[in-house]
């Protein structure tokens, strides 16, 4: 699903900071994988690179057969709406629209475009993960487990092969994180979802098929 070779990020201001240094490695298909290292490790760079939000400063990326690392604007742009989808740490829905809004919203600029109707699908997915009693709530009257599932649900819309994941229980207790990490399990089980995970848990990581150590942009041995 995912192949990089050399891939390297750097900032420069005033000095040069490999905030990734030549890294080489490949996601299976259907994996779950978590990226572990301390603050400043380079993980939130490296998920922003995967997910075509950033672009690097040399080496390959391709996902799902694809070299992003050519694509521009609009195209590029396509390409992530249709392969990719996220979820964040701070769940980032939108205060004021609903929960079945907040799923649906990326892509009502495309509803023409979709194969599906968006409401149907909506629904359908906050029914997957639980919160089919929740479709009219807004954000503010759910709970942070509640919320993050919402976030799950909108990531799903477009039926992505890929879910990249920044702290996806880093903002909530113990018990609300273990029950999102076991709705990331059962998607990534049932539906063959691969799924690349940033986490600063331990536990959470050992959930994972496979984790990633990293060190100052580096994979650690």
């Amino acid at each position: 699903m995912i192949h990089t070779n050399d891939l390297t990020k750097e900032y420069r201001s005033g000095t040069t900071v490999r905030a990734v240094d030549a890294l080489s490695f490949d996601v299976a298909e259907g994996e779950l994988l978590s990226i572990v290292g301390p603050s400043g490790s380079g993980k939130s760079t490296l998920l922003n690179l995967l997910g075509t939000l950033d672009h690097p400063t040399s080496g390959q990326i391709e996902i799902d057969g694809e070299n992003v690392g050519k694509l521009r604007g609009n195209r590029l742009a396509d390409f992530r709406r249709q392969h990719i989808g996220f979820v964040f740490q701070l769940f980032n829905l939108i205060p004021v629209l609903t929960a079945l809004e907040n799923v649906t919203i990326p892509l009502v600029p495309y509803r023409r475009k979709s194969s599906f109707n968006l409401e149907e699908r909506g629904k359908a997915l906050l029914d997957e993960v639980g919160l089919g009693h929740r479709l009219d709530h807004r954000p503010g009257q759910l709970s942070g487990g509640e919320q993050q599932r919402v976030a799950i649900a909108r990531a799903l819309l477009n039926r992505p092969k890929l879910i990249l994941a920044d702290e996806p229980t880093g903002n909530l207790d113990t018990t609300t994180g273990a029950t999102i990490m076991a709705l990331l399990r059962r998607l990534n089980r049932e539906q063959g979802l691969t799924i690349v995970m940033v986490t600063h848990d331990p536990q959470v990581a050992a959930q994972a098929d496979r984790t990633l150590r990293m060190q100052d942009g580096r994979i650690a041995a």
